[in-house]
């Protein structure tokens, strides 16, 4: 297996997960009864460190070398199988047995009174951490991200040159979708392509279109609900099902599951809107044509940002004092940049340069267009990670997010968009009343 294929699954493998909700366990208030974290001994020469992945070890590998070398504790790194992870650490957690810390897919009720507070470490303006990928619960931080995945756009380049069409590769001076579609027809028509776009049929997606078009999308209100979204996201909407035409973009991506990644990969598209983890997959998967990665069209320039590990310290008493210092001690600045380059990973640290050992020049500029993104991302485009790690806090989650479905007889003409966005909105709710 090649080292592309495995950071594809390694990508895919770190996306927000659904977590299992134990109405019994009683919650303090997103801690444990020790606040500081601190009353372990500081005499602790070993401490666990589990994760899940394929592929993105290697930068914790080096850096616990590093560490050990440092500060005189060494650090088993346990990978542990992805399937039954979440099940491993609940029964850890009820077992008493605990990592002393961890990179999770997510928080769960079963432990999440039994981790420490990070918040010294997140809030460091020294790391310079993005403050819209960390969720601060009464002055507490209990998880921060190793890295982010992104919403973007990819263009079959080969027609694009083909139809002498020009298109822009920098963030800063990025085009509208207006200007896109326009540009994405006239390669089609030039080049006898069958769509313009397909677009993953993902609620994550749907939520950059959204922001994109200025609109706030579905958001939890004061009173913990899903609120009715603003006439911005109707009308958003409303454009979306407008395109999805079949000249333009196919209806069954969004109606019949249709795969937009086989599609793409016909070179009968001319562009794809879905996401970074697709990047070592089209650098090893794509020979037929030329793509690369183009940037995401406004006007609002905003994306869909999730994030993948959640890098946890336990409060297992001897040793928590040691975690903590494990987990500080990743997210300084340079030892940071090393574990993103190694890994892999689109920075959660503002302002580095990171040099990404891939092979392939095009992934290498893909991967350079998506931080600059990142960068320049309205903060609007984490809020769906932030509303779902709140809801764990609140012992709560979506487990069937039912925007595809609606969005599909909306598509399909079965329902206009104002039932559409009141079965989301009901639906959201049903699942956290």
């Amino acid at each position: 297996m090649t080292r592309s294929t495995t950071l594809t699954k390694g990508l895919r493998g770190l996306r927000w997960l659904p977590v299992v909700v134990v109405a019994a366990v009683a919650l303090t208030a997103c801690g444990s009864s020790d606040d500081s974290g601190d009353s372990g001994s500081t005499d602790a020469k070993k401490i666990t460190f589990w994760l899940s992945t394929s592929a993105q070890i290697q930068g914790y590998t080096d850096l616990a070398k590093e560490f050990e070398a440092k500060e005189g504790i060494a650090v088993e790194i346990v990978n542990q199988p992805y399937d039954g992870y979440q099940d491993k650490l609940r029964q850890s957690a009820q077992a008493n047995s605990l990592p002393d810390a961890a990179s999770v897919p997510s928080l769960d009720t079963i432990w999440i009174n039994q981790l420490q507070d990070l918040s010294a470490t997140a809030n460091n303006e020294t790391n310079k951490i993005r403050k819209d990928l960390v969720t601060e619960q009464d002055g507490k931080v209990l998880a921060i991200p190793s890295d982010v995945t992104a919403a973007g756009l990819f263009i079959n380049k080969s027609l694009f040159d083909k139809a002498n069409v020009t298109y822009p590769t920098d963030p800063n001076q990025t085009w509208s979708w207006d200007d896109f579609l326009a540009a994405a027809t006239k390669v089609r028509t030039a080049t006898g392509a069958k769509y313009d776009l397909v677009y993953d049929n993902s609620p994550a997606r749907i939520r950059a279109w959204i922001y994109n078009h200025g609109g706030k999308g579905f958001q939890l209100g004061s009173d913990g609900k899903y609120a009715t979204p603003d006439a911005a996201t109707i009308d958003a909407l409303t454009q979306f099902k407008a395109i999805n035409d079949d000249k333009i973009m196919p209806k069954s991506v969004w109606t019949s599951g249709a795969d937009p990644n086989a599609l793409f990969k016909s070179g009968q598209v001319v562009a794809y809107f879905s996401g970074v983890w697709q990047v070592p997959d089209f650098a090893e998967g794509i020979t037929s044509f030329e793509w690369t990665s183009a940037p995401t069209p406004g006007p609002v320039h905003a994306t869909d940002i999730n994030t993948g590990g959640k890098v946890v310290a336990f409060n297992n008493k001897d040793t928590a004092s040691a975690a903590k210092k494990w987990v500080d001690f990743l997210f300084q600045r340079d030892n940071y940049t090393k574990l993103a380059q190694t890994n892999g990973y689109l920075s959660v640290e503002t302002g580095l340069t990171l040099a990404y050992p891939f092979k392939s020049q095009t992934a290498l500029d893909a991967f350079a267009l998506y931080n600059k993104e990142i960068e320049l991302a309205d903060p609007i485009s984490a809020s769906g990670q932030a509303n779902g790690t709140k809801l764990i806090i609140a012992g709560k989650s979506i487990q069937d997010d039912p925007t595809k479905a609606e969005m599909a007889k909306f598509i399909n003409g079965e329902q206009d968009v104002q039932k559409t966005v009141d079965n989301i909105v009901n639906g959201l709710n049903e699942q956290i009343s």
